[in-house]
Parts: C-alpha cells; sequence; structure tokens
C-alpha cells in the first residue's frame, strides 16, 4: 500500500524534498552507530543483541523516496527545467463508466406507457392511409366513365378539327384558286372554249354571290364535286348545264368545315338573289317560291323581289313538268334527281332548248351530319353583261 502522502490522479501536489538514503526506524532496528534516535530519547543505541551491522537500505520503486516517484510528482525540479502542468491522467478504457439511470429507474412503466402513445400519435400523422379497397362494379363503373371522357374529348378535337381548322386550310385553296381564276379571265377569251365551257377537273369555272348572306359573300365554283374539290369550294356538277345555259347549273357545298359555304342556305327566302360571275357575264337567279309561300303567291309575289325590276323576269311557281320544282326542299342523299336536267323529273321530254335556266345548289342536312340533303332552286331572271362598267344592282341587295 502506498504511504498517505503519495501522489494520485486529481490531488494537488505538495513539494518534498527526497531524501537521499532510506533510515531505518531506530524503534525496529535501531541505529547502527548506536547514537539516539531524535524524538526518542531513553531507547537503546545500536542494533539489539544478536544482531549485525546492516548496510543503509536502498529506497525500493514503490517508496515516495525513490527517485522515479519523485521525478513524477516534479518533473521541473528533477530534471531541471521548467515542463508545464503534469499530463493529464490516462483514462483505462476497460474500467467500469459512471451508470446514469434511465427514465424507466425513475418513473417506472408508466412515463413507458405514456411515451409510447406520445411516438404512436407522432408517427401516425405522417404515414398514408392505407386505399381502400373498391367493389368490382365500383371499378367498372369508374372505367367506363373514364372511356367516356377519354371519348368525348376525341369527340371534342375531332369537332375542332372539323370546324375550324378546316376552314382554315380551305380558305387557303379557296384563295389559290381565285387568284388563278382572276390571271385567266385577264387573258384574251377563247370563244370556243367559252361556248362549249370545258374546264379540268378542280379548275376554277364561275364565281357566286348571295347578297341576302352578307355583302362579303362570294365563293370561287371549282370544277367537280370529288371530296378534293369540296375541300376548295363549291363544286360544280359535271354533268350538269353551264352557268346561263338552258338546263340546270348544279353546284355542291360543304355546309359545316371546310369552308362551309353553305353553312346558312337556311336563311334564304323566296325570290333572294344568287348571282353567278363568268368571264364575260354576270347571271342572276332568284330563288323560286317555297311550297308555304306559294300557296299563298298573290300576298307573296308582290315583293318587289319576285315581281321583277325593268329588265328582269319575274319569279313564278313553275307549272308543269317543273312541278317538283319549288324552292327548297330536304330529301335524301339518293335523290340525284335534284341536279337532273328537269329537277325531280328524270321523264321530262322537254327539249334542251326549251328547258328552264334554272340554279340548284345542295348542301348536307342537318349541319353536323350527312343523313338528308338540302335543295335550293333558283331561276334565271336576269343577264348583265361585263361589257356594262357597272356592277348588277342585285349585288346590294338587303332585306
Amino acid at each position: 500500500m502506498a504511504p498517505p502522502h503519495a501522489w494520485h490522479a486529481g490531488e494537488p501536489v505538495h513539494p518534498v524534498a527526497p531524501p537521499t538514503e532510506y533510515v531505518r526506524p531506530a524503534s525496529a532496528l535501531g541505529r547502527p552507530d548506536g547514537a539516539a534516535i531524535p524524538g526518542e530519547p531513553g531507547r537503546p543505541a545500536g542494533p539489539f543483541p544478536g544482531e549485525h551491522a546492516r548496510p543503509p537500505l536502498r529506497p525500493f520503486p514503490g517508496d515516495p523516496a525513490h527517485p522515479a516517484a519523485a521525478q513524477a510528482r516534479h518533473p521541473a525540479r528533477v530534471q531541471g527545467r521548467h515542463l508545464g502542468p503534469p499530463p493529464p491522467p490516462r483514462v483505462n478504457p476497460d474500467a467500469p463508466t459512471e451508470y446514469i439511470p434511465s427514465l424507466n429507474d425513475e418513473y417506472g412503466d408508466e412515463y413507458d406507457d405514456e411515451f409510447d402513445d406520445y411516438e404512436d400519435d407522432y408517427y401516425d400523422e405522417d404515414e398514408p392511409e392505407p386505399r381502400p379497397k373498391i367493389a368490382p362494379g365500383l371499378l367498372a363503373v369508374r372505367s367506363i366513365g373514364e372511356l367516356l371522357i377519354t371519348a368525348g374529348m376525341v369527340v371534342l378535337l375531332f369537332v375542332v378539327y372539323e370546324v375550324w381548322i378546316t376552314d382554315l386550310i380551305s380558305a387557303g385553296k379557296q384563295d389559290d384558286v381565285t387568284t388563278a381564276l382572276e390571271e385567266d379571265w385577264q387573258t384574251p377569251a377563247e370563244s370556243e372554249r367559252t361556248e362549249h365551257f370545258s374546264f379540268a377537273d378542280g379548275e376554277g369555272i364561275a364565281r357566286l354571290y348571295i347578297p341576302a348572306l352578307g355583302s362579303d359573300y362570294k365563293f370561287t365554283i371549282v370544277e367537280g364535286t370529288s371530296e378534293t374539290n369540296l375541300e376548295v369550294g363549291p363544286g360544280h356538277y359535271k354533268q350538269s348545264a353551264a352557268p346561263g345555259a338552258p338546263g340546270n347549273f348544279g353546284v355542291a357545298g360543304h355546309r359545316v368545315g371546310k369552308g362551309a359555304p353553305f353553312n346558312d342556305l337556311d336563311l334564304l327566302q323566296s325570290c333572294d338573289a344568287m348571282i353567278v360571275e363568268t368571264r364575260g357575264s354576270w347571271y342572276i337567279y332568284r330563288m323560286l317560291p317555297t311550297v308555304e309561300d306559294a300557296e299563298n303567291w298573290a300576298q307573296v309575289g308582290t315583293d318587289p323581289f319576285c315581281a321583277g325590276t325593268p329588265g328582269s323576269a319575274k319569279v313564278e311557281p313553275l307549272t308543269g313538268e317543273y312541278a317538283a320544282t319549288i324552292g327548297r326542299r330536304i330529301v335524301t342523299p339518293r335523290d340525284s334527281a335534284v341536279v337532273a336536267p328537269v329537277p325531280g323529273n328524270l321523264a321530262a321530254k322537254t327539249p334542251p332548248e326549251q328547258r328552264q335556266k334554272l340554279i340548284t345548289l345542295t348542301t348536307c342536312h342537318p349541319k353536323f351530319s350527312n343523313r338528308q340533303r338540302m335543295i335550293l332552286h333558283g331561276v334565271l331572271v336576269r343577264v348583265h353583261p361585263k361589257s356594262d362598267p357597272a356592277l348588277p344592282p342585285e349585288l346590294r341587295e338587303t332585306r
């Protein structure tokens, strides 16, 4: 066991001069020289009887008087120079650490239960709730609903394309064919071509004006009624008569999309003008009376447009082989007799040179459908030659 004044970690160091030799206490061994021990008078000096004199003992390593112990306590004093404070004590990794009691030791199981409840509530707010299972019937209904919504979007996009996008495309094509027609009209006329009215498929042949649908209503009529031709503008039935010629000048056009030149044909009334411009003439046609107007023609016929102006023929309901030719009617798409020389009468025997000079406009009915056809018939009432610099007054007609 170390002496009480030995240096320990964490205790203050007291400077003590190390002894140079170890002196045995006289109470145990006595003084070798027989001198009295200071502080213990009356004790005998020298060795006990029978004891031989022993040399002085050296300090053992564990003794505070040992030089190593003195050096550990006072390194600066032993080495003769100042080395600063002693190093911190070395920690033994194997020594047990201080025990910190847990909350369970102080509060017991009750605190555990409260903390566990708080933990569960905190994390339950962040965790997503499981998705409920969907019944098969509800799943089928939802799937059908999604399909219907998708189909509706497709139909809506198709309608947008047909109604607006195709109009823009057709407008560009209509401008091109109109420019080509005007350039052709500026060249010297060919009498043979004008007489026989021969044009290539898709070529512009004339221009159509309907003042009742607006002062800016005009479309170039192209030769042919194929889908490609009708995307450009109104198309002339190739087997029908030429403008102003005896017979039936038939023209077809779209009602919705692709320019929609005949979109508002249902707004026309009896005796409204339908004007066709060619290279050398203006042909003024007027719509024939409808069935309702024909029954009250005594009153309707007094209309200025029907009564006729100077140089213009009157409009009258047609009779005889033309009794089926009325201002407006609805037919099936298979009824091709509407563009016959005598509309609605394929068995007519009227000589070609004596036939009425008619115009027939055909379009789909109702709007956004091709289930039926709307047919308008008009009769030629006047020809205005282009040699007259003045424009036909019918172009400015309004109701």
